[in-house]
């Protein structure tokens, strides 16, 4: 067994579902029908990783979609998570751009109909990575899949937002430091028990923050860039589609950069990263190398310009990550978190805490503070 049979594929419900299977196939009927006619019975099983949105699979015998819902209870837990409406906003607006997404169908807010939110998409066929030393490949096979997700980052930055009518996706400028003051305060919200790492990092940011951070540019960020939340084709290894956008935002791309390069920060018992490996035996480009492919790719910014301040970003998306984490934690105490996963995600919170604070007081030392 891989260390990822857990999160891959699906799962049949036991019991019963946690939503009426009859007002389901009467709005799916209602919806759909007009265009594509359900043949056979409805068969619903649920994707096994992942803890944020529930998602399941919907079958029939001649269609599968995939219907991703907001959790029970989400009115109870914080007002900015969960927001499947803009998930499907964005992907609807990336359909025919050179992002990889699966196509929308229909969104329901309507909560009547199965207690919840939820939207449909296309099902799109392919393999999901969990591990990133992409155990399995070969090298060759594991330099094809950085490439390609490194492609897709790029080409996520490079969209023109007015072209695709997310203008006002969200607000411009002071990104890095209204995020600091976001997740400082979910942070602050989801406590279960204190990190001192934390309370440290919510005052050190605000006041270290480099230029490079300050500069107003705005692309789409994902928000939550990295392996497992892209599909690969099974034969080509070539991004298909990129899943969870949930965080997405109008922001400083340099901040999606730098939390997809935490991997490299991170050793794989901390949190599915790459930290320790012999990337170059792997097949796997070093974090410099990937820096400059993107960089290549975007001409936005130079490696160079990066180097300095690098610790700070890192810094800055450990933080935010252990927050996030951190949220995790408090969903479990309250009884919504909607996956096994939650609980051993909940517990990395406090090292991602510490490691933020030894990049910040490395990212000090550098610049003599």
């Amino acid at each position: 067994m891989s260390n990822d049979d857990s999160f891959q594929g699906t799962q049949v419900l036991a019991g019963a579902l946690p939503f009426d299977r009859h007002q389901l196939l009467a709005w799916l009927h209602a919806t759909l029908q007009p265009t594509q006619p359900l043949q056979g019975p409805l068969r619903i099983e649920q994707f096994k990783g992942g803890q944020s949105n529930p998602t399941y699979l919907i079958k029939t015998d001649n269609v599968q979609w995939v219907m991703r819902t907001k959790p029970a209870a989400a009115s109870q837990l914080l007002p900015s998570a969960h927001a499947i409406e803009r998930e499907f906003k964005v992907m609807r607006a990336l359909q025919d751009t050179a992002v990889p997404v699966a196509r929308m169908l229909a969104m329901c807010e309507d909560e009547s109909v199965i207690g919840r939110a939820f939207y449909l998409m296309s099902f799109v066929p392919g393999r999901v990575f969990w591990a990133p030393e992409l155990p399995g490949l070969v090298p060759a096979q594991r330099t094809q899949v950085f490439q390609s997700m490194n492609q897709v980052l790029a080409d996520l930055h490079l969209v023109n937002l007015e072209s695709v009518g997310l203008s006002d996706y969200g607000r411009a400028g002071n990104y890095f430091e209204r995020q600091i003051a976001r997740w400082s305060k979910q942070y602050l919200t989801s406590i279960t028990e204190p990190i001192a790492e934390m309370d440290q990092l919510m005052q050190w940011l605000p006041l270290n923050m480099p230029e490079l951070a300050r500069d107003n540019r705005v692309s789409l960020v994902h928000g939550d860039y990295r392996l497992d939340n892209l599909i690969f084709d099974e034969e080509t290894l070539q991004a298909r589609a990129v899943l969870d956008w949930e965080l997405s935002t109008l922001g400083h791309p340099l901040a999606d950069l730098s939390y997809h390069c935490m991997a490299w920060h991170i050793a794989p018992e901390e949190f599915r990263g790459l930290g320790g490996l012999d990337l170059a035996a792997l097949g796997i480009p070093s974090e410099q190398q990937y820096i400059q492919w993107y960089c290549d790719k975007t001409q936005l910014i130079s490696p160079d310009q990066l180097e300095g301040d690098w610790h700070f970003f890192l810094a800055y998306n450990m933080f935010r990550m252990a927050a996030i984490l951190q949220g995790i934690a408090k969903r479990i105490e309250a009884g919504t978190a909607s996956s096994e996963q939650a609980q051993n995600a909940a517990k990395r919170a406090r090292p991602l805490a510490q490691n933020a604070w030894r990049h910040a007081q490395v990212h000090s030392q550098l610049n003599g503070r």
